[in-house]
Formats: C-alpha cells, sequence, structure tokens
C-alpha cells in the first residue's frame, strides 16, 4: 500500500498524454450536448471519487449530479430516462458485474456513458460509450491509493477540457511534483494519536467530503478503526452527541470558501474536549498536520490525500496490522 501511494504522482504524470486527445473530444462534445444532469456508477475508493467529480461539476458548470443506487437498474430494470445525459462510470477493475451491467443499460438507453477505469480492456470500459484509461498502472494492494489519486486527477481532466480552462490544465502539469512534496509531509502526530483509538469521525465540507469519506474508509480497512465521515455542516445535526473527552476527529480544511466553516468545527469540538487533529496549511496557526497548496484550489484535496495514505500506513502499523492484507477483503467485489 505504502509503495503504491507513494507512485500516485508518477500515476498521474503517466495518464496525461495518451488521455489528452480523447479528453479534447469528450469536451467538445459535452460543450454540444449540453447535459443537463449528470448520473456516477461507482462503489467504494471509486464512489468518493465520484463525490469529488460531482462537487467539481456542480460548482464550475452548474450540471446537477447524483449517485445512481444501481439496484434500480440490476434488481429493479428500471426504465431511466438519461438520453443525451452524462453518466460517469468509475473503478479500478471494471470488474463488478453491477456497474457492467448498469452502465451498459444506460448506454443502450441513450445516455452519454463514460468509464474512468485503471484496467483497460476490461468489462466496464467496453460498456461505455468512453473509456479514459486511468493509467495507474497495476494495484496489488487492496486498499486503494494510487488509483483514487488518479481518478482524481481524470476526473479534473475532464471538468477542465469540458469547459477549455487552461489555468486548471496548467496546473494539472505540475500536480505530480506537488503529490510528492505532499506525501513527504510530517503526520506523526497522528498516527500518536490514533494509536489506540477504537473510533473516530473525519470531517470535510465539499470539495473535501470525498477525500473524508476516502479517509474514513482506509482507517476501517488498513487500522481496524471504526471512522465515519461527515460534511462539517452536518456533524452538529446528531454525530456531535457521540463526542465525549479525548475523542478523536480528523477535520481536513484546506484552502477554499468552506475552509472557514471547518475551522469554526475544529475549534468548537476541541471546546466540548475532542482530540481533533486539524489538517490545515501553514497559515492556520493552531494546525496539527502539514497540508502543501497546488497551483489549483480545486486540487488541494488530492494532495491532503497523499499526505494521509502515508500515515495510514504507518498507523497500520503501528497498530500491529498488515495494511496490505485486511481482514475479509478482497481487490474485486462482486456485487449485482
Amino acid at each position: 500500500m505504502l509503495e503504491e501511494a507513494l507512485s500516485a504522482g508518477d500515476a498521474v504524470a503517466a495518464q496525461a498524454a495518451p488521455s489528452a486527445a480523447t479528453l479534447a473530444a469528450l469536451g467538445a462534445r459535452l460543450r454540444t450536448l449540453a447535459p443537463k444532469v449528470a448520473l456516477t456508477v461507482a462503489r467504494g475508493s471509486s464512489d468518493h471519487a465520484a463525490n469529488y467529480l460531482g462537487y467539481l461539476l456542480m460548482s464550475r458548470l452548474g450540471v446537477p449530479v447524483a449517485s445512481l443506487p444501481m439496484s434500480l437498474v440490476t434488481l429493479g430494470q428500471t426504465p431511466l430516462q438519461v438520453r443525451d445525459q452524462l453518466v460517469l462510470a468509475l473503478s479500478q477493475s471494471g470488474r463488478s458485474p453491477d456497474l457492467v451491467e448498469t452502465t451498459r443499460a444506460l448506454t443502450a438507453a441513450g445516455a452519454l456513458s463514460v468509464a474512468m477505469v485503471n484496467a483497460e480492456g476490461s468489462p466496464l470500459a467496453e460498456a461505455a460509450t468512453v473509456s479514459l484509461p486511468l493509467g495507474a498502472g497495476p494495484e496489488l494492494s487492496v486498499a486503494a491509493t494510487k488509483s483514487y489519486i488518479a481518478t482524481l486527477a481524470m476526473g479534473a481532466r475532464l471538468v477542465a477540457h469540458w469547459q477549455q480552462d487552461a489555468a486548471l490544465l496548467d496546473a494539472l502539469a505540475s500536480l505530480p511534483a506537488a503529490l510528492h512534496a505532499a506525501s513527504q509531509l510530517d503526520w506523526t502526530p497522528a498516527v500518536t494519536a490514533l494509536r489506540d483509538a477504537s473510533r473516530m469521525m473525519v470531517i470535510g465540507r465539499g470539495r473535501t467530503l470525498s477525500i473524508a469519506l476516502e479517509a474514513a474508509l482506509k482507517f476501517k480497512e488498513t487500522c481496524a478503526l471504526q471512522a465515519e465521515a461527515f460534511s462539517g455542516a452536518e456533524v452538529r445535526h446528531g454525530p456531535m452527541a457521540l463526542v465525549d473527552d479525548r475523542y478523536p476527529m480528523l477535520v481536513f480544511a484546506p484552502r477554499g470558501p468552506e475552509q472557514a466553516g471547518l475551522l469554526e468545527v475544529a475549534r468548537e469540538m476541541r471546546g466540548r474536549g475532542a482530540r481533533v487533529l486539524l489538517a490545515a496549511p501553514d497559515d492556520v496557526v493552531d494546525r496539527d498536520l502539514p497540508l502543501t497548496s497546488s497551483a489549483h484550489v480545486d486540487l488541494d484535496p488530492l494532495l491532503a490525500i497523499q499526505s494521509f495514505y502515508v500515515m495510514a500506513a504507518q498507523l497500520s502499523q503501528a497498530r500491529g496490522l498488515d495494511a496490505d492484507a485486511p481482514r475479509h477483503l478482497n481487490k474485486v467485489t462482486s456485487t449485482r
């Protein structure tokens, strides 16, 4: 897991040239088609990546995005009205039966379906209208790391080409070096604080909710730590009742319009006795964990999760576990 996480920058660099022509053509097609809605089809880490992509599409293009419950198609055979709308199918392996069946059905119903998949030639890639290979190379660890970051990067590339946003494309070109820098940050205070924890919360909002969801999953997968993710806007609506003295909370607060509210949540929870681990840039004086910034604010979450992955591998070892062999889990999950 650690080796693959550290190679995320290489994966992001490797996907740029092979995908450029396909993305340029897809961007032009989307500008002409102008879909009114988009549906995402994904599970696990890929679904968390879909959350990030959905946020970009809604915030930058105004296109409403919803995560599709695949059982509507696989169990209910629901005839969804998706002609000329956008479907985004995200997967590392591209082999989960429910993803493949759902994407195939929506494509047949007239949707423009785009598969972001790490395994070229997979059934999912073949079921979609357009395939965007992630280029991360083989991922052997059960816990996805480099493929997750590569999916976030590919989603940002799609949006940049759709909008013809030169600034975002330039920022993506510098992203591999920024990911390497993020992997070198010292997050050992989190290892110390969480070595003996049994439960915790992970807080994000907006573009960082995706990485909060992903971090909570990785805590469960690799550290046997019961972690739940919440939006900073939702944690006061019930979950806060769980917070008692020294209750651990990881708060992701990179740059952006959501940062002020996340810093307020961190301060409030500290006041309630929680052991808050605040991940923030250098200009936040009471941060606990460092975050580095990218050349574009929309890419900052990729750097935050890169720093987290390195810490998660270290925490797994500190808790006497093997991050590469999580209990009861397989690399490919077959659901219908």
